[in-house]
Protein backbone atom coordinates (compact mmCIF):
# COMPACT_ATOMS: atom_id res chain seq x y z
CA UNK A 1 0.00 0.00 0.00
CA UNK A 2 1.72 3.29 1.31
CA UNK A 3 5.27 1.52 0.78
CA UNK A 4 4.51 0.88 -2.84
CA UNK A 5 3.03 3.94 -3.83
CA UNK A 6 5.84 6.00 -1.97
CA UNK A 7 8.28 3.62 -4.01
CA UNK A 8 6.55 4.41 -7.11
CA UNK A 9 6.29 8.23 -6.37
CA UNK A 10 9.97 8.61 -5.68
CA UNK A 11 10.72 6.64 -9.16
CA UNK A 12 8.40 8.63 -11.09
CA UNK A 13 10.71 11.88 -9.31
CA UNK A 14 14.07 10.25 -10.24
CA UNK A 15 12.81 10.10 -14.02
CA UNK A 16 11.75 13.13 -14.37
CA UNK A 17 14.74 14.30 -12.99
CA UNK A 18 16.30 12.71 -15.00
CA UNK A 19 14.47 13.72 -18.34
CA UNK A 20 15.05 17.30 -16.94
CA UNK A 21 18.89 16.64 -17.13
CA UNK A 22 19.19 15.21 -20.34
CA UNK A 23 16.58 18.31 -21.29
CA UNK A 24 18.67 20.86 -20.12
CA UNK A 25 21.73 19.29 -21.49
CA UNK A 26 21.03 18.97 -24.85
CA UNK A 27 19.78 22.47 -24.61
CA UNK A 28 23.03 23.69 -23.22
CA UNK A 29 24.92 21.62 -25.97
CA UNK A 30 22.80 23.09 -29.02
CA UNK A 31 22.48 26.93 -27.38
CA UNK A 32 18.94 26.94 -27.26
CA UNK A 33 17.60 29.25 -24.85
CA UNK A 34 17.20 27.78 -21.49
CA UNK A 35 13.73 29.88 -20.75
CA UNK A 36 11.97 27.29 -23.05
CA UNK A 37 12.40 24.60 -20.11
CA UNK A 38 9.68 26.59 -18.07
CA UNK A 39 7.01 24.13 -18.86
CA UNK A 40 8.99 21.79 -16.36
CA UNK A 41 7.56 20.74 -13.31
CA UNK A 42 8.04 23.65 -10.83
CA UNK A 43 8.53 21.06 -7.93
CA UNK A 44 11.82 19.31 -9.28
CA UNK A 45 14.95 20.73 -7.59
CA UNK A 46 17.61 23.34 -9.27
CA UNK A 47 19.76 21.50 -11.62
CA UNK A 48 23.30 23.24 -11.90
CA UNK A 49 23.80 23.67 -15.59
CA UNK A 50 27.59 23.44 -16.59
CA UNK A 51 28.39 25.34 -20.32
CA UNK A 52 29.05 23.35 -23.03
CA UNK A 53 31.60 24.20 -26.06
CA UNK A 54 30.66 22.34 -29.58
CA UNK A 55 31.24 22.69 -33.16
CA UNK A 56 28.72 20.38 -34.55
CA UNK A 57 29.19 19.03 -38.26
CA UNK A 58 25.53 21.33 -38.98
CA UNK A 59 27.42 24.27 -38.28
CA UNK A 60 30.73 23.04 -39.98
CA UNK A 61 31.49 24.45 -43.56
CA UNK A 62 32.26 20.89 -44.43
CA UNK A 63 31.17 17.46 -43.42
CA UNK A 64 33.41 14.53 -42.32
CA UNK A 65 31.15 12.10 -44.27
CA UNK A 66 31.12 11.74 -47.56
CA UNK A 67 27.34 12.14 -49.89
CA UNK A 68 27.21 11.01 -53.25
CA UNK A 69 27.05 13.48 -55.86
CA UNK A 70 26.80 13.29 -59.67
CA UNK A 71 30.76 14.34 -59.82
CA UNK A 72 31.49 12.45 -56.72
CA UNK A 73 30.33 9.07 -56.50
CA UNK A 74 31.48 5.52 -56.72
CA UNK A 75 31.45 5.68 -60.45
CA UNK A 76 33.78 8.83 -61.22
CA UNK A 77 36.66 7.64 -63.22
CA UNK A 78 39.58 7.54 -61.49
CA UNK A 79 42.89 4.99 -62.16
CA UNK A 80 46.64 5.79 -61.35
CA UNK A 81 48.81 6.52 -64.46
CA UNK A 82 51.75 4.30 -64.56
CA UNK A 83 53.86 7.03 -64.31
CA UNK A 84 52.06 7.98 -61.06
CA UNK A 85 52.30 4.16 -59.57
CA UNK A 86 56.14 4.08 -60.23
CA UNK A 87 56.18 7.41 -58.06
CA UNK A 88 54.48 5.75 -55.28
CA UNK A 89 56.02 2.80 -55.15
CA UNK A 90 59.46 4.31 -54.77
CA UNK A 91 58.00 7.13 -52.03
CA UNK A 92 56.61 3.26 -50.14
CA UNK A 93 60.36 1.94 -50.63
CA UNK A 94 61.83 5.03 -48.16
CA UNK A 95 59.70 3.29 -45.38
CA UNK A 96 60.21 -0.19 -43.40
CA UNK A 97 58.09 -3.52 -44.49
CA UNK A 98 54.90 -3.58 -43.83
CA UNK A 99 54.68 -0.31 -42.91
CA UNK A 100 53.48 1.42 -46.68
CA UNK A 101 50.74 3.44 -45.03
CA UNK A 102 53.15 6.27 -44.16
CA UNK A 103 52.97 7.15 -47.66
CA UNK A 104 49.60 8.17 -47.40
CA UNK A 105 49.87 11.65 -47.70
CA UNK A 106 52.16 11.73 -50.81
CA UNK A 107 49.98 9.53 -52.05
CA UNK A 108 46.99 11.56 -51.77
CA UNK A 109 48.92 14.45 -53.23
CA UNK A 110 49.41 12.57 -56.27
CA UNK A 111 46.45 11.84 -56.70
CA UNK A 112 44.87 14.72 -55.75
CA UNK A 113 47.66 16.68 -58.67
CA UNK A 114 46.41 13.80 -61.40
CA UNK A 115 42.64 14.54 -60.64
CA UNK A 116 42.78 18.17 -61.37
CA UNK A 117 43.33 19.42 -57.50
CA UNK A 118 40.45 17.36 -55.58
CA UNK A 119 40.27 14.41 -54.37
CA UNK A 120 37.00 12.11 -55.72
CA UNK A 121 36.02 8.92 -53.26
CA UNK A 122 37.76 6.77 -56.42
CA UNK A 123 40.62 8.38 -55.74
CA UNK A 124 40.74 7.70 -51.98
CA UNK A 125 39.80 4.07 -53.00
CA UNK A 126 42.73 3.96 -55.15
CA UNK A 127 45.05 5.32 -52.69
CA UNK A 128 43.69 2.67 -50.30
CA UNK A 129 44.43 0.13 -53.13
CA UNK A 130 48.12 0.19 -53.99
CA UNK A 131 48.89 0.95 -50.04
CA UNK A 132 47.51 -2.49 -49.34
CA UNK A 133 45.28 -0.53 -46.25
CA UNK A 134 41.47 -0.88 -45.43
CA UNK A 135 39.98 2.40 -47.32
CA UNK A 136 38.95 3.86 -43.88
CA UNK A 137 41.80 4.98 -42.72
CA UNK A 138 42.44 6.51 -46.31
CA UNK A 139 39.61 8.70 -45.69
CA UNK A 140 40.22 9.94 -42.04
CA UNK A 141 43.42 11.23 -43.40
CA UNK A 142 41.71 12.96 -46.65
CA UNK A 143 38.99 14.69 -44.20
CA UNK A 144 41.37 15.85 -41.80
CA UNK A 145 43.87 17.56 -43.31
CA UNK A 146 42.69 21.01 -45.40
CA UNK A 147 45.02 20.33 -48.20
CA UNK A 148 43.20 17.86 -50.08
CA UNK A 149 39.84 19.18 -51.18
CA UNK A 150 37.24 16.48 -51.72
CA UNK A 151 34.79 18.63 -53.85
CA UNK A 152 35.95 19.89 -57.71
CA UNK A 153 37.89 23.03 -57.53
CA UNK A 154 38.87 25.74 -60.55
CA UNK A 155 41.91 25.62 -62.81
CA UNK A 156 43.39 28.25 -60.29
CA UNK A 157 42.73 27.63 -56.19
CA UNK A 158 42.90 30.80 -54.59
CA UNK A 159 43.32 30.46 -50.79
CA UNK A 160 42.93 33.96 -48.93
CA UNK A 161 45.07 34.05 -45.60
CA UNK A 162 42.81 35.84 -42.96
CA UNK A 163 44.73 34.75 -40.15
CA UNK A 164 45.60 37.97 -37.28
CA UNK A 165 49.09 39.41 -39.09
CA UNK A 166 47.10 39.34 -42.67
CA UNK A 167 43.82 40.39 -41.05
CA UNK A 168 45.78 43.88 -39.37
CA UNK A 169 47.26 44.28 -43.09
CA UNK A 170 44.23 44.81 -45.41
CA UNK A 171 43.42 40.59 -45.80
CA UNK A 172 39.60 40.81 -45.45
CA UNK A 173 40.00 43.92 -48.02
CA UNK A 174 41.88 41.79 -50.20
CA UNK A 175 39.47 38.90 -49.99
CA UNK A 176 36.34 40.86 -50.55
CA UNK A 177 38.05 42.42 -53.69
CA UNK A 178 38.75 38.80 -55.21
CA UNK A 179 35.51 37.59 -54.76
CA UNK A 180 34.06 40.91 -56.31
CA UNK A 181 36.24 40.58 -59.15
CA UNK A 182 35.26 36.66 -60.15
CA UNK A 183 31.82 36.93 -58.82
CA UNK A 184 32.15 34.47 -56.59
CA UNK A 185 31.65 33.68 -52.71
CA UNK A 186 33.50 32.24 -50.49
CA UNK A 187 34.39 28.52 -51.29
CA UNK A 188 32.48 29.71 -54.58
CA UNK A 189 34.22 28.33 -58.11
CA UNK A 190 34.01 30.66 -61.35
CA UNK A 191 31.39 30.06 -64.20
CA UNK A 192 34.35 29.35 -66.71
CA UNK A 193 35.42 26.78 -64.21
CA UNK A 194 39.14 28.99 -64.00
CA UNK A 195 38.93 30.03 -60.08
CA UNK A 196 37.96 29.09 -57.04
CA UNK A 197 38.31 31.18 -53.94
CA UNK A 198 38.64 30.01 -50.11
CA UNK A 199 39.41 32.05 -47.13
CA UNK A 200 41.75 29.79 -44.74
CA UNK A 201 43.96 30.16 -42.31
CA UNK A 202 47.67 31.19 -41.64
CA UNK A 203 49.69 30.37 -44.41
CA UNK A 204 52.92 30.66 -42.74
CA UNK A 205 54.16 34.54 -44.60
CA UNK A 206 53.26 36.37 -41.86
CA UNK A 207 56.12 38.60 -42.15
CA UNK A 208 54.60 39.28 -46.25
CA UNK A 209 51.09 40.03 -45.15
CA UNK A 210 48.56 40.40 -46.83
CA UNK A 211 49.38 37.10 -48.89
CA UNK A 212 47.67 34.43 -50.93
CA UNK A 213 48.36 31.12 -52.38
CA UNK A 214 47.70 30.17 -56.03
CA UNK A 215 48.18 26.48 -56.48
CA UNK A 216 51.45 25.81 -55.19
CA UNK A 217 52.90 29.66 -55.36
CA UNK A 218 52.80 32.14 -52.83
CA UNK A 219 52.06 36.15 -53.86
CA UNK A 220 53.06 38.42 -51.06
CA UNK A 221 52.93 42.07 -50.26
CA UNK A 222 49.28 43.07 -52.12
CA UNK A 223 48.30 45.90 -52.85
CA UNK A 224 44.52 45.22 -54.75
CA UNK A 225 46.31 46.88 -57.77
CA UNK A 226 48.64 43.75 -57.63
CA UNK A 227 45.58 41.44 -57.07
CA UNK A 228 43.91 42.96 -60.37
CA UNK A 229 47.86 42.23 -62.47
CA UNK A 230 47.79 38.42 -60.78
CA UNK A 231 44.24 37.75 -61.84
CA UNK A 232 44.36 38.98 -65.32
CA UNK A 233 47.64 37.55 -65.97
CA UNK A 234 45.87 34.40 -65.19
CA UNK A 235 43.27 34.71 -66.93
CA UNK A 236 45.60 35.43 -69.87
CA UNK A 237 46.96 32.19 -69.50
CA UNK A 238 50.13 34.21 -68.07
CA UNK A 239 52.03 33.55 -65.22
CA UNK A 240 52.74 36.06 -62.90
CA UNK A 241 55.29 36.22 -61.16
CA UNK A 242 55.64 34.50 -57.31
CA UNK A 243 56.69 36.11 -54.17
CA UNK A 244 57.12 39.93 -52.30
CA UNK A 245 55.34 42.44 -54.87
CA UNK A 246 56.23 45.34 -52.90
CA UNK A 247 60.17 44.73 -54.01
CA UNK A 248 61.46 42.78 -52.05
CA UNK A 249 63.18 39.90 -52.57
CA UNK A 250 62.17 37.62 -49.77
CA UNK A 251 61.08 38.67 -45.82
CA UNK A 252 63.90 41.18 -45.00
CA UNK A 253 63.11 44.10 -43.67
CA UNK A 254 61.58 46.54 -45.78
CA UNK A 255 63.84 49.59 -44.33
CA UNK A 256 66.95 47.57 -44.54
CA UNK A 257 69.02 45.54 -42.49
CA UNK A 258 68.76 46.05 -38.87
CA UNK A 259 71.24 43.34 -37.81
CA UNK A 260 74.43 41.82 -39.54
CA UNK A 261 75.42 45.15 -40.87
CA UNK A 262 79.21 44.59 -40.84
CA UNK A 263 81.39 42.84 -42.38
CA UNK A 264 81.44 39.15 -40.52
CA UNK A 265 84.87 38.90 -37.98
CA UNK A 266 87.26 35.69 -39.05
CA UNK A 267 88.46 32.95 -38.14
CA UNK A 268 89.25 32.56 -34.60
CA UNK A 269 87.75 35.92 -33.39
CA UNK A 270 87.27 35.95 -29.61
CA UNK A 271 89.09 32.57 -29.01
CA UNK A 272 91.90 32.35 -26.88
CA UNK A 273 95.56 32.11 -28.21
CA UNK A 274 96.42 29.26 -26.06
CA UNK A 275 93.24 27.15 -27.31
Amino acid sequence: GAQTIYRTTLSNMAARNLLQRLALSRNAFTRLPCQALNGLKKTQSPVLLRSFSSTPTKCSDKLFVHRDTPENNESTPFEFTQENLDRIAAIIKNFPEGHSAAAMIPALDIAQRQNGGWLPLTAMNAVAKVLDVPKIRVYEVATFYTMFNRDPVGKYFVQVCTTTPCMVCGAYDVFDHIKNKLGVDNGGTTKDGLFTVLEVECLGACTNAPMIQINDEFYEDLTLKDIDYILDALKEGKTPKPGPYNGRLAAEPLGGLTSLTTEPTGPGYGVRADL
